[in-house]
């Protein structure tokens, strides 16, 4: 979730973490993640690019927090994406 403080409010404000994890997302959107990683072979970059098209998949949507299906669609523009490049 953002902070009012923060006032951070696109997709490029996420910063990864070391460790990993996504703050305030609920455990479904870390167990998606963590899915994708392990099953597509994503490598640190390719978890944030999903994170950064999720993060702006919620805001389309007018959530505050990144749920699982905005998670579960941008990994599949990632394939998509794999897909088109060969």
């Amino acid at each position: 979730m953002r902070t009012p403080a923060s006032r951070c409010t696109v997709s490029r404000c996420l910063v990864p973490r070391r460790g990993g994890g996504v703050p305030g997302a609920r455990p479904e959107v870390e167990r998606l993640l963590v899915q994708a990683v392990e099953r597509l072979g994503l490598s640190a970059r390719g978890h944030d690019r999903v994170l950064r098209v999720a993060r702006t998949i919620a805001d389309l949507t007018g959530a505050d927090t990144i749920r699982p299906e905005h998670v579960a669609e941008a990994i599949q523009y990632r394939g998509l994406d794999r897909q088109w490049r060969g």
